[in-house]
């Protein structure tokens, strides 16, 4: 019986020590001292680079807007339902601020993957107050496109300009058809 009751104590005793290294080891894992902020700025620059080479007149909305949200690559796959994940940062003044990461669930008939690239214009200091305020700010259906699907050149005109908040989408590969942003949700990380 003694026998029984040491194994007792032992399964015990491993369990809660597994449990308390998994808690040293999640806490380590708060990004502090990583190179993943590099790493993001770097697909940051890469980003804009192609944007700007793909579609010059990009730059022009860049220097007029008060901050750009660059998502370097969100991949999304759905079969009924789906989702997409991506990270990036958010630039004011060619300087990179904060860290976001971007979250997107949705259900329908769809089937397929695809990844690709977006940044996000904010066009007034209101909307990027807003957006920096939020805990998570959600992208809405009011959201103006300037470019949208491979192959659409920059659609941008005085009405559109005129938008807080312009996306572009670019640099899409996959077998899905169609990106939006409409219900995606972004949330400040540190990376």
């Amino acid at each position: 019986m003694s026998s029984n009751q040491n194994s007792k104590f032992t399964r015990r005793g491993f369990t809660l020590g597994a449990m308390a290294g998994l808690g040293v080891t999640a806490a380590c894992g708060n990004g502090v001292g990583t190179s993943n902020a590099a790493k993001i700025d770097a697909r940051v620059d890469a980003t804009l680079d192609q944007m700007f080479s793909l579609y010059p007149n990009t730059r022009d909305l860049a220097n007029k807007a008060t901050g750009l949200l660059v998502m370097p690559l969100v991949t999304e796959a759905g079969f009924v339902f789906g989702g997409a994940f991506g990270r990036g940062a958010l630039r004011i003044n060619d300087v990179t601020v904060d860290y976001y990461s971007t979250v997107k669930g949705n259900a329908g008939l769809q089937i397929g993957a695809q990844q690709y690239a977006h940044v996000l214009f904010f066009m007034t200091q209101d909307a990027l107050s807003n957006f920096r305020r939020s805990s998570g700010w959600a992208a809405g259906a009011d959201l103006e496109y300037v470019i949208q699907n491979e192959g659409n050149a920059l659609a941008a005109d005085t009405n559109t300009l005129t938008s807080p908040i312009l996306a572009a989408i670019f640099g899409q590969a996959g077998l899905r058809i169609g990106a939006t942003l409409e219900g995606t949700k972004y949330t400040r990380i540190i990376p």
